[in-house]
């Protein structure tokens, strides 16, 4: 077998194990989008740098930013490099001569007005051309606890390419976006980070579409919610 098969398919087995934890389709806890203030409002995609649509938003987390790292770095997950002339060579760099690079920056989108608030990735393999990544923007609305909601924008970069529609190289997504979300939520899960999670049903309408860079996506057009239970 092919090494780059192989390889796709131990990526596709370790999602579908972490994924085991998921209730059956139907059978998950859902609430509408008074489950928190910010929801009501909340933008179903994120804006790129010139204007164009960006990556759907899939998942939000309600906590605190503290809670927020301790959580995610609790599963495994990095916060991502600044954007800086240094960090841009090393990723370049890092793809070309296939070298690890754990906090690899990502790219800048925007939502709410302003570029995200947070970046984590988790790297696959030994090049930053492929991994997992999510952003998040928090809100200024809180609930009654005083707890903000983190709206946040979950892919997979499956490879480096150029963009379709800049023209400039940058990470190709993979289309099922609900995969990669679901495996955040799994991963935090796991980690002990969650103290439930509820889902929003038919938060997006659109369930197919294109992101600013032009990859495909596709959703079952739910909003995965997690209510982090680490606390100060």
């Amino acid at each position: 077998m092919p090494a780059s098969i192989s390889k796709r398919l131990l990526i596709f087995a370790a999602v579908i194990a972490t994924t085991c934890w998921l209730p059956a389709r139907g059978q998950e806890p859902t609430a509408t989008v008074q489950g928190h203030p910010a929801l009501a409002r909340a933008p179903r995609h994120t804006v790129t740098k010139q204007g164009r649509r960006g990556d759907p938003v899939n998942i939000a987390f309600v906590g605190t930013e503290e809670e927020i790292h301790r959580a995610l770095a609790a599963a495994r997950w990095y916060a991502a490099d600044p954007i800086t002339l240094k960090s841009s060579m090393r990723i370049a760099a890092d793809v070309v001569l296939k070298k690890p690079y754990d906090h690899a920056p990502v790219s800048d989108l925007f939502l709410w007005g302003r570029r995200e608030d947070l970046a984590y990735e988790q790297p696959v393999g030994d090049s930053p051309k492929q991994r997992h990544h999510v952003r998040f923007w928090r809100s200024q609305e809180v609930d009654a606890a005083g707890e903000p909601l983190w709206l946040g924008a979950a892919t997979y970069d499956e490879k480096v390419e150029i963009s379709r529609t800049t023209g400039g190289i940058t990470h190709k997504i993979a289309a099922d976006i609900d995969q990669e979300r679901n495996k955040v939520v799994v991963d935090a899960h796991q980690a002990g980070g969650l103290a439930h999670v509820y889902w929003i049903d038919q938060f997006h309408r659109e369930r197919q579409g294109h992101n600013g860079g032009g990859d495909p996506s596709f959703t079952d057009g739910r909003l995965a919610v997690g209510v982090i239970s680490i606390r100060r």
